[in-house]
């Protein structure tokens, strides 16, 4: 083969890696810089999806999330949409049946919303916990001031082992819950609103789930929130107005 021949083949394979490198690059900029059309999560403890995203937002593409973070590496290879996405889990239309909506074994991913976006976070397995005591405040964000018709916070029942069951309605127990607030009585907070929501769970140890429904009031919008939790970490009163990253990631409309 000729000098010739083997500098062009050269630089046509740099030049299609380069376009390729580039294409990716500005796939990524596109999906963390279009402008947000926000919703809302728990943010203390943290959802799932905002949880992976706290950590490794800013580093997602980082192999050591493998071993350090296996619950998070599976979710951002299933998806990344799920964490850029972090409040937009929510079903449309479901008229206060949440149950039928929302099956057993899918309730962190509502039901499979949005499929498969959130798929991942059903996915049993030794997720991050916060370290809660047995009475503690949620804090709920909502960067669309839509308020709400009522949250409503469960924990699981103790016995329920979160490494190794899928988590069903039979598991949880109410533990909390407001009703019908509008945004205006909200907290104001750094890109939004927020509220805290007093729990009480008492008589549980260990790890275990609390989930959080919120039926939001700007039309029949429901939000479904997994957050891990370890009891036994001792007093954990979260502030009222810490804010969530003041640069949010998109979310769908």
């Amino acid at each position: 083969m000729s000098t010739l021949i083997r500098s062009r083949r050269v630089f046509w394979l740099f030049a299609i890696a380069t376009a390729a490198a580039l294409l990716l690059t500005t796939a990524l900029t596109t999906i963390q810089a279009r402008p947000a059309s926000a919703h809302g999560s728990v943010v203390d403890p943290a959802s799932r999806n905002y949880s992976c995203w706290q950590r490794w937002g800013d580093d997602f593409q980082n192999p050591r999330m493998a071993t350090e973070d296996p619950m998070c590496w599976q979710a951002w290879q299933a998806d990344p949409a799920a964490m850029w996405n972090w409040n937009g889990l929510f079903r449309e239309g479901v008229g206060g049946n949440h149950q039928g909506a929302v099956p057993n074994g899918q309730l962190c991913s509502g039901g499979r919303t949005q499929s498969p976006r959130y798929n991942s976070l059903d996915t049993i397995g030794a997720w991050k916990t916060t370290s809660v005591s047995n009475n503690f405040r949620l804090r709920f964000f909502d960067q669309a001031s839509h308020g709400a018709d009522y949250i409503r916070v469960y924990v699981t029942k103790q016995g329920f082992n979160a490494l190794t069951e899928p988590l069903g309605w039979d598991d949880l127990e109410l533990a909390g819950q407001i009703g019908n607030t509008p945004a205006s009585q909200w907290n104001p907070d750094t890109g939004g609103v927020s509220i805290q929501i007093p729990v009480n769970a008492s008589g549980r140890t260990g790890r275990h789930i609390v989930y959080t429904v919120w039926q939001a009031s700007h039309l029949d919008q429901s939000y479904y929130l997994c957050s891990d939790v370890d009891f036994g970490g001792g007093s954990t009163t979260p502030p009222p107005t810490t804010p969530p990253p003041t640069t949010p990631p998109p979310t769908t409309p």
